[in-house]
């Protein structure tokens, strides 16, 4: 007879991979980004929408089969010494001479993942090659936005070297699912980046210098809780899970102030910007001609309406967010499957 030995493992239920911005995350991003874009692009990629919301994930999703992909997510820029900042070659080659190929792979190479994929799309823009186009806006997409969450250019990278456990995932996942309704998402429009690379890199550097307060404020907001009061545990399939209570994401939250809702503004406009410097260095070609049909006059209606709440800050309030209606769809199918059951 065969044992079968049960094993029960504590978990954070908020991720051990720590998925960047969360799939929540990611496409919110993704829609607000489009409406940045300027009038030439956005029929394009609004018709485009829901494709781009839901494959922006897409590189988190390949984590789990291909073993070349987790480290185009981060930067772990300690690894490389304590003046990291002023010290690391912004061009691949440069970095590659002075710490080896190796050793920046195993740390990470978000930035210049970024800048291998603007190429990419800006040759699919050249090219006119729609399919193409929708791809590399997508996948790019997702690594500017990595680059934007403190916590991806660590070491320290969950709090696992300071004994906070859990809170990469608490900082870009449970925080905006939470609060999101608290947050102005409004942003800049689309610039054309002159140097792309020197633009990532910016990022980088705005992400690594908030990793103190990150890891302070999480410290500074749990001298109010016990674990009894920061933690929910919860055993399924012989795994225990460890949670962060809504009360202790609501302290973070205050304490962090509007830094989550910021970078996900940040990380919406430069999105868009970088779609936008593909499409300009491509020859800014004519997007219209690559929709199989003229739009309509509904299709012009709602984007009108979106662009509108966007610019107002009322998004949410009109449940225009595709997101929002995806997660309202989906509690409404469980709701259903556990009725049934």
């Amino acid at each position: 007879m065969r044992k079968v030995l049960l094993v029960s493992v504590l978990v954070f239920g908020c991720s051990l991979v720590g998925y960047s911005w969360g799939f929540f995350g990611h496409r919110v991003i993704q829609q607000l980004a489009i409406y940045a874009l300027p009038k030439e692009m956005q029929p394009f990629y609004h018709r485009h929408l829901a494709h781009l919301v839901e494959t922006v994930v897409r590189p988190d999703e390949r984590r789990s089969s291909d073993p070349t992909e987790a480290h185009r997510h981060f930067i772990d820029l300690e690894a490389f010494g304590p003046n990291v900042l002023q010290e690391m070659p912004e061009a691949w080659a440069a970095a590659a001479a002075k710490y080896s190929a190796d050793s920046l792979r195993k740390y990470g190479i978000v930035p210049w993942e970024v800048v291998r994929l603007k190429t990419r799309l800006t040759q699919a823009f050249y090219r006119q090659d729609k399919d193409s186009i929708l791809f590399y806006s997508a996948d790019l997409a997702h690594y500017i936005q990595d680059a934007h969450v403190p916590l991806h250019t660590s070491l320290n990278h969950d709090g696992q070297l300071t004994g906070q456990h859990g809170l990469h995932s608490l900082w870009e996942s449970k925080l905006p699912e939470q609060h999101l309704t608290t947050y102005t998402l409004t942003h800049d429009k689309a610039r054309y980046l002159p140097n792309p690379e020197q633009e990532i890199w910016q990022v980088v550097r705005e992400s690594h210098r908030l990793v103190p307060q990150v890891l302070a404020l999480e410290k500074q907001a749990s001298q109010n809780f016990t674990d009894a009061t920061k933690f929910t545990i919860t055993e399924r399939n012989g795994r225990t899970r460890k949670n962060f209570t809504d009360a202790f994401s609501a302290a973070y939250q205050q304490a962090l102030g509007p830094m989550v809702q910021d970078r996900m503004r940040a990380s919406a406009e430069r999105t868009a910007s970088f779609w936008y410097t593909c499409w300009v260095d491509a020859g800014k070609p004519n997007l219209d001609k690559l929709l199989p049909t003229p739009r309509t006059k509904a299709e012009k209606k709602q984007l009108k309406q979106e662009r509108k709440a966007w610019k107002k800050g009322t998004l949410q309030e009109k449940d225009l967010l595709l997101t929002k209606i995806r997660i309202s769809l989906m509690n409404v199918v469980k709701w259903a499957k556990e009725s049934v059951a």
